[in-house]
């Protein structure tokens, strides 16, 4: 599939890369953290019309040593869209992108017509948070020791015994200290719950089951807090359900976009 690839520019002028695979309407795919775009390899192909980005400080992103936080990454999300002249996409949104696609639809209902959200949480004292073990992995995920319990945090070992990878969904690479820093703190300081009820998109919220990283009990937080909210579990599945529950959870979101 052919992509047009780019560079948006933020308010504060860091230079933001996109990509924006097939035509039609677009959906925006938002990455987990600390992740680029690559992200999504296994199930972009899934959907007619994507638009991946990285965010700042990951892949060809600027990395500006300054606070990062889930605002502002909806903020570039909007930047890029700008950039490209869409004025209205579907949203979908998993582990911090999915925070970040809380803060898109709450802040810019105009710009939002779809809305799903994936193995994400709404932060904050309300969210069902990780446990202390889960966000040393994160910390360290550049150690052999940390990226094989990630593996296993993303992917059931079933799962990993008939794909044995390259996984996409571990890290981006080439991040600077900072930029992992900031992701971590942008990811651990989120509270969207009090803009939860203005989100007015139509919303999806997919969760496993099995998952550590963002515990399963915030799909129905989300989903009574949003209005209108629908929601799936996938039984036995851990945080990457969009890899290993593939096809049924595309075509879950395909459905639900119409």
């Amino acid at each position: 599939m052919t992509a047009r690839t780019g560079h948006a520019v933020a308010a504060d002028g860091t230079r933001l890369a996109y990509q924006w695979h097939g035509t039609g309407r677009p959906l925006v795919l938002l990455a987990g953290q600390a992740n680029d775009h690559t992200w999504w390899d296994c199930t972009r192909g899934d959907f007619p019309s994507t638009i991946t980005m990285d965010y700042r400080g990951t892949g060809a992103s600027d990395a500006p040593d300054v606070p990062y936080s889930t605002r502002g990454f909806a903020d570039d999300v909007i930047a890029v869209l700008d950039g490209l002249g869409v004025a209205e996409a579907d949203v979908y949104g998993t582990s911090m992108g999915g925070r970040v696609a809380q803060w898109v639809a709450a802040r810019y209902p105009d710009r939002v017509r779809r809305l799903v959200l994936g193995c994400t949480s709404p932060g904050g004292t309300h969210g069902i948070e990780r446990s202390n073990d889960v966000r040393l992995a994160l910390a360290k995920r550049h150690s052999v020791e940390a990226r094989e319990a990630l593996e296993d945090m993303m992917y059931t070992p079933v799962w990993r015994a008939a794909n044995p990878g390259p996984y996409t969904v571990l890290g981006a690479h080439g991040m600077p200290p900072h930029a992992v820093r900031g992701h971590l703190v942008a990811s651990n300081t989120h509270d969207a719950w009090d803009a939860l009820p203005r989100i007015t998109a139509p919303t999806l919220v997919l969760h496993g089951d099995d998952d550590v990283l963002a515990p399963p009990a915030n799909a129905p937080l989300l989903a009574e807090r949003i209005p209108g909210a629908r929601m799936h579990v996938f039984a036995g599945a851990r945080h990457a359900y969009f890899d290993e529950c593939r096809p049924e959870s595309s075509e879950l979101v395909n459905d639900f976009l119409g």
